[in-house]
């Protein structure tokens, strides 16, 4: 057995516990932040506002936008099963106001989150303690992401795959063992179908009567009989 054997083992027993729970505490979180955003936007529509450095638009325009970018990464993350989707689009989002945040900042702007002062009042939090935690919040994110952005990754690449056919279409579909059992649309017809492991299929040579079992995606090939080595096609059983 060599040393990535182990590795290969493990990877889909972490895969099933790490990234479901870290893709549903993301969503949870961008759900919260970005809904916090928004209502505290149409709770004060003519609250008065400072202009943002970078884009010169008021402040509280820019945090709503990025409220509702985060409620549809939310979205994503929280009711959808693509996960690699959900993934790069958390990793784009989060650098994206990282960068942003450290841009404003070589620029002077020092002032903590505006937005926060709409829902700490009332809790024994300052504007900069408030500011500190969102600032960690964006850490976890971000690092998180990226880090489960490569273990999809390396699943992909040490993932066993099996082809079934699809029983609306006939079309072949191939996929990862793991996710055996998964209910998903079939990517040619879009009909809804269970990713079951394939049953070989059988079959008697025509020239020698000789047996052969072969999966279903090989129907139609051109074989060598392994019985009286003459050439044959893979028929699907009557």
């Amino acid at each position: 057995m060599t040393k990535s054997a182990p590795i290969r083992e493990l990877l889909p027993k972490v895969s099933k516990g790490l990234l479901p729970c870290f893709i549903l505490s993301a969503g949870g979180i961008l759900l919260l932040t970005g809904t916090v955003k928004v209502l505290n936007f149409l709770a004060n529509p003519q609250a008065p506002d400072m202009t943002d450095p970078v884009f010169a638009m008021q402040f509280r325009h820019l945090v709503v936008l990025v409220g509702l970018a985060e409620m549809v990464v939310a979205c994503l993350c929280l009711f959808t099963s693509k996960r690699t989707l959900s993934l790069g689009l958390l990793t784009w989002l989060v650098a994206t106001l990282a960068a942003y945040r450290i841009g404003i900042w070589t620029m002077g702007w020092h002032h903590p989150y505006a937005w926060v002062a709409g829902w700490i009042n009332g809790l024994d939090i300052s504007p900069r303690a408030a500011d500190l935690i969102i600032g960690v919040t964006s850490a976890y994110l971000l690092i998180g992401s990226i880090a489960m952005l490569w273990l999809e990754r390396r699943m992909v690449q040490s993932a066993k795959f099996l082809k079934m056919s699809c029983p609306s279409c006939g079309v072949h579909i191939k996929f990862a063992i793991q996710n055996l059992g998964q209910k998903i649309s079939c990517p040619h017809c879009q009909k809804e179908t269970i990713l079951r492991k394939p049953e070989n299929l059988k079959m008697s040579c025509v020239l020698c009567g000789g047996h052969i079992e072969f999966p279903p995606h090989s129907i139609g090939q051109k074989i060598q009989c392994p019985h009286c080595a003459k050439s044959i096609t893979l028929l699907k059983p009557a």
